[in-house]
């Protein structure tokens, strides 16, 4: 018999009700639908000049109350595996220690919602709680698959858009410099860094799943993708998508051996290398933009287009500090200055999202925080080092928390791929482990956390099969099986009988 609450209907009741089948079917929707909307969302403000990336905040809100309800479903049914436990308080902390760090901060409004062309303050820790949360609830196979279906469709999604920003036209990263007109792809990920992440992401799955899917309409489907990937990423010209495109690669390799599928899906492996070198090749033959020789504008993207050309978030780079041609002086730049900051407040940090504020030295008669920003050379307001940034920006208390959670979702998603088994376990520790190393040359950013946060979800996913329906099926049968044969064992006497009459 159903349950219900103070006599109230049985469908008012769905919850109490909810099988853990159910459960999971709804909350890989809801994951699916969290990691679409922001990119749907930024549509617009790609578009037009009349919405700013706030606006692509707004699809992140969407999607994280979604998942709140499904975590808070997940918790109240119990789904959560004991293994889980520790990588999801860890995730709680990392939130409850964001509203220490918050109320520090230099700007609350700012840390609440974020900078308004970033958008991960408090609220996005907490939607990113949200997904992890529902990730590691679900107990189906089936639901993990559609999971990773729909990672795939957001890398084809902003694949698309990438297309037109490399042959076509493009808003923000058409040149990389004053003089490099390289038309760099963002998709709908806001920059190309963080596309570098996203498709890496999308890569990697979709390669695995041409190794180990036996539907050959579906491996068509994913080695088409990944050769969209791979072609896309090299058009990010960041150190990111290259690692990337290599770590997927080798993924695919080690699919092939560790789940003993068919040699010749090795294959997979040109499929990523031959579109990324049409890429380079195109660059080289002045098919794109005013460019004629293919490298990396790391620097470039991440300090000048993107962080002061288009967010307005940190002042102009001084070249005569570093070299921004230099990805490892940049990149070092950053690390030691955001060791320093860590250094002057290690307990609550600068507020979420405020790396820039501290760095501020002049503010003159402005009153608006993007020309105070744009107005102060030589700042920046993101840390390519998640585990830096974190600590930078929320205190070391919250990086110990990241760790907490990160390290045993590793070690979970790869124990559960050495029992289970499945390509399903396999991708989500692959996953999880590439956000995991991304980190330590990147950052989190609105339109890649819901994707890594429910890939690691999953990984700590207790998946269950679902063995009391098929033994019930297995029973039934044969019982219906041993009532025909004794039905017809008279009937065989009775005809001999009737033959010797």
């Amino acid at each position: 018999m159903a349950k219900t609450i103070f006599n109230t209907s049985e469908k008012s009741n769905f919850i109490l009700n909810m099988t853990e089948e159910q459960y999971s079917k709804l909350a890989s929707r809801g994951l699916i639908a969290s990691m679409l909307l922001v990119p749907l969302f930024t549509i617009i403000p790609e578009v037009t000049d009349k919405a700013s990336y706030a606006f692509s905040a707004g699809g992140l809100a969407v999607g994280g109350v979604i998942c709140m309800i499904l975590a808070l479903i997940g918790m109240m049914k119990k789904y959560i595996g004991k293994g889980a436990v520790i990588p999801v308080i860890a995730m709680g902390a990392l939130v409850l220690w964001g509203v220490i760090s918050l109320i520090n901060g230099y700007d609350l409004n700012i840390s609440m919602y974020g900078y308004h062309n970033r958008g991960e303050g408090l609220l996005a820790i907490l939607f990113y709680f949200g997904f992890f949360t529902t990730a590691a609830a679900v107990k189906r196979e089936t639901a993990v698959k559609t999971l990773i279906n729909g990672i795939v469709a957001v890398g084809i999604l902003n694949s698309a858009v990438s297309l037109i920003q490399i042959f076509i036209t493009n808003k923000h990263y058409q040149f990389v410099s004053v003089d490099d007109e390289a038309m760099a792809a963002s998709g709908l990920s806001m920059s190309p860094i963080f596309l570098a992440m996203v498709l890496t992401l999308a890569l990697a799955a979709a390669l695995i799943g041409f190794v180990t899917s036996e539907s050959k309409k579906r491996r068509i489907l994913f080695i088409c993708s990944a050769a969209l990937f791979s072609f896309v990423i090299m058009f990010t010209y960041t150190i990111v998508g290259i690692c990337g495109l290599v770590f997927s690669a080798a993924a695919a390799i080690a699919a092939v051996f560790a789940l003993k599928a068919p040699k010749s899906r090795l294959v997979s492996v040109l499929a990523a290398a031959v579109p990324a070198a049409l890429a380079v090749v195109l660059v080289y033959a002045g098919a794109i933009g005013n460019i004629t020789s293919y490298r990396t504008y790391d620097g470039r993207i991440a300090w000048w287009a993107d962080a002061y050309m288009r967010a307005s978030a940190s002042g102009n780079f001084n070249s005569d500090i570093i070299n921004i041609d230099d990805p490892v002086d940049v990149y070092t730049y950053m690390n030691e200055k955001t060791v320093d900051i860590i250094q002057k407040n290690p307990l609550t940090g600068t507020g979420p999202e405020q790396l820039a504020f501290p760095q501020v030295r002049k503010v003159n008669d402005l009153t608006e925080i993007e020309d105070i920003m744009t107005a102060n050379d030589g700042i920046f307001d993101k840390d390519y080092n998640e585990y830096l940034y974190t600590a930078a920006t929320r205190g070391i208390p919250s990086l110990i928390a990241l760790v907490l959670a990160l390290v045993p979702a590793l070690l979970i998603g790869y124990k559960s791929m050495r029992k289970r088994k499945s390509a399903e376990a396999f991708t989500a520790f692959v996953l999880t482990l590439s956000g995991v190393l991304m980190f330590f040359i990147s950052c989190s950013s609105i339109a890649y956390a819901p994707i890594f946060w429910a890939a690691a979800g999953t990984a700590c996913a207790a998946i269950e099969k679902p063995k009391k329906k098929e033994a019930t099926e297995k029973s039934a049968n044969k019982s219906v099986k041993a009532e025909k044969e004794a039905a017809e064992k008279p009937a065989k006497k009775n005809t001999k009988a009737e033959k010797k009459a």
